[in-house]
């Protein structure tokens, strides 16, 4: 495992109260994956130039989704990935989205949340964008 993965793990580690890094890499995937499929263009590309070399092909490889979610579907959608109850893909987004956030400068953010519906920028312990 790269050191640039083991940062943002043990960061979405500490964000989450996870045990072990094993499942902050699961919450990672999971979410990558349904955050993915609501981005496009060049958001995702440079978002996934942030990420380690393992994580972007994650992000850019989702299937488009066919509508934008609120973000509570958005936690719902990443509990049905991982068969998680709702307050585990809670915990796993929150985490998640914030480690990212902490990657992202704020004009990225803002173009992310930009194709976001209104609510996510909490998602990421931001507020939303005027």
């Amino acid at each position: 495992m790269d050191s640039s993965l083991q940062t943002l793990l043990a960061d979405i580690t500490d964000r989450g109260g996870y045990d072990r890094h094993e499942e902050a890499a699961r919450a990672l995937h999971q979410v990558l994956e349904v955050l993915g499929s609501h981005l496009v263009g060049d958001d995702r590309t440079d978002l996934a130039r942030l990420l380690p070399e393992q994580c972007g092909p994650v992000l850019t490889g989702s299937e488009p989704a066919s509508e934008p979610l609120t973000p509570t579907a958005f936690i719902d959608a990443v509990a049905q990935r991982g068969n998680d109850e709702a307050a585990d893909a809670r915990r796993a987004v929150n985490a998640v989205l914030a480690a990212l956030a902490a990657l992202a400068d704020d004009a990225l953010l803002r173009r992310i949340l930009i194709q976001l519906p209104p609510g996510h920028a909490g998602l990421f312990g931001r507020i939303d964008p005027v």
